[in-house]
């Protein structure tokens, strides 16, 4: 039998005819209705033989069809929403523990009230001993209130300001923070004039030109994300003028190019969205949280040594954040003698990040960059570091201003602190250092004390035994106490070289990737900021004029 379709007739509908004697019965309207529509990535899409234009296509099946479409993105969205809510809940109930007059004292296990999901045995042990990096849920931390340290005290209007920021992304956004000088100055500010205003951001609302106090700057974020594909993939939809030219090549490309080259982070800068000029980078959470934890390429551990915004906080990035904070305290106290002031303590850890960074060689970069950001920023430091601070048993402050109730809101007073040099306790320090940067100083001391590398691989396979079952694991042995008992010069030579080979590679790729990621013209418009900032803090300063 031979069919052919003929031409539609008066009432839109396909005829046949056939040199057959009788016609065949027409198909049944299920399987009809199965060929007649394809399922594409956010859509269905009818499709016919004749091409039917969307005024011949029955009412009833297309009112039907975009009911399906929108009833499942609401679902999704609304889940979506309820959770982001949710989490900026528990964000600004951390931030509400933050400001409390106890909070000094808030990073000591002992004084708050015991988790419900803890058992008796696991009480007697310190929560870095048995770190669990897969729970889910804030009440999963080691204790109520734990890492409250790490929120920052914002004007209110404008931390709603960045907050709102976050909601014109539909791509789910896990965890948030603001930095940089954008969110926290590091210089005075003047009178900027609406014209300069404008020339950053086109619409400014007053609560971020008063943050920003009369010097305008674009606004720094990092999105930590689940799936960095899927995230690029929905973002590329919403915001492709976000993207370079990579972007033409799909999100497959964007998250390889994320992934595999630098340190993991994907930024898309000068981007305005409600008139606010802002730089958002993008991270995998996985990605985050070994950085955090172990250093190894201490990109995101470093910008988090030093006080950001955290606008939507995620338990677990919040428990490998705590284990970050602790290590760059011990990280400064290890290059410090044995009595130092705050400024100096807070200098030494902002100073971390910087010390093998590629653009501080360059004239690309504040050289005065470490002394403004702890300058114009020691409340917020104070109350990063000072429950930390309470919490070690080898460090203290030594300074009669802290007997007064309000020693951490007065900035007035540069306070003393004093450190036990005994041995055994900065065994412990070194021993408790992130695991990537731990190995390279060991290395390096294996080379310096000259042990068998059968001896010393003996011990490293010691180490590791007892990191994946011991409970007191994280004790100093012979060897650590050796290296803290090295010259107080070579111990501190020591350390900054393996921080600087430890930042100088990922800094460098991250740095070139910015060139693909950001696209030429972006690029060189960045590195034109950053040369007049350099000339700008290099100008020899008039007499009477406050340092920037």
């Amino acid at each position: 039998m031979f069919v052919r379709p003929m031409p539609p007739n008066s009432r839109g509908l396909p005829a046949v005819w056939t040199h057959a004697a009788t016609l065949r019965p027409p198909m049944a309207p299920s399987m009809c209705v199965a060929r007649q529509y394809s399922v594409h990535a956010t859509r269905l899409q009818y499709r016919s033989p004749h091409r039917l234009t969307k005024s011949q296509v029955p009412h009833k099946t297309r009112l039907n069809l975009r009911t399906f479409a929108s009833d499942a993105s609401k679902a999704s969205a609304s889940e979506g929403a309820k959770a982001a809510h949710k989490i900026e809940s528990e964000t600004d109930s951390a931030a509400s523990a933050a400001g409390s007059p106890d909070e000094p004292h808030s990073q000591k296990a002992h004084s708050s009230p015991t988790p419900s999901t803890s058992t008796t045995s696991d009480l007697d042990l310190d929560w870095e001993d048995k770190p669990n990096f897969h729970i889910e849920k804030f009440t999963e931390l080691p204790y109520t209130n734990f890492g409250v340290n790490q929120h920052m005290i914002i004007n209110q209007e404008f931390k709603e300001v960045l907050r709102q920021l976050l909601w014109r992304f539909r791509a789910p956004i896990r965890y948030a923070f603001a930095y940089g000088s954008g969110v926290f100055p590091q210089s005075t500010g003047g009178a900027a004039t609406e014209a300069e205003i404008k020339a950053v951001h086109p619409k400014a609302p007053m609560a971020v030109q008063k943050a920003q106090d009369g010097s305008p700057k674009m606004i720094d974020f990092i999105f930590g994300v689940s799936y960095t594909q899927h995230w690029h993939s929905l973002n590329l939809m919403q915001h492709r003028d976000h993207y370079s030219m990579l972007g033409s090549l799909g999100s497959g490309a964007v998250s390889y190019v994320q992934d595999k080259w630098g340190a993991g982070v994907y930024f898309n800068p000068y981007v305005t969205v409600d008139g606010i000029l802002i730089k958002y980078g993008v991270v995998n959470i996985d990605t985050l949280c070994r950085d955090l934890s172990e250093w190894d390429s201490l990109y995101l551990a470093g910008r988090l040594h030093k006080p950001v915004k955290i606008l939507r906080d995620d338990p677990r990035v919040r428990l490998a954040n705590q284990i970050n904070l602790l290590s760059a305290l011990r990280t400064a106290l290890l290059l410090l003698p044995p009595t130092f002031t705050e400024q100096e303590l807070y200098a030494t850890i902002a100073g971390i990040s910087y010390l093998g960074d590629p653009r501080m060689a360059f004239p690309t970069e504040n050289p005065k960059k470490v002394s403004n950001i702890v300058n114009h920023n020691m409340l917020n430091f104070r109350r990063l570091y000072a429950p930390l601070i309470e919490s070690l048993p080898n460090v203290d402050y030594d300074d009669p201003a802290c007997s007064q109730p309000d020693w951490i809101s007065n900035t007035d007073s540069v306070l003393k602190i004093q450190q036990d040099m005994d041995p055994i306790k900065r065994g412990n320090m070194v021993r408790r250092l992130p695991k990537a940067f731990r190995s390279k100083l060991y290395f390096e001391y294996q080379k310096k004390f000259q042990i068998p590398q059968l001896e010393f691989n003996k011990m490293m396979e010691e180490n590791k035994d007892e990191d994946a079952g011991s409970f007191k694991r994280q004790q100093g042995g012979g060897f650590e106490q050796r290296i803290a008992q090295d010259e107080p010069e070579a111990l501190r030579k020591n350390i900054r070289n393996i921080i600087k080979r430890t930042i100088n590679w990922p800094s460098t790729t991250q740095s070139i990737k910015g060139v693909v990621t950001s696209g030429l013209r972006r690029s060189f418009r960045y590195m034109g900021e950053k040369i007049d900032k350099y000339r700008e803090a290099s100008k020899p300063e008039k007499d009477g004029e406050k340092p920037t």
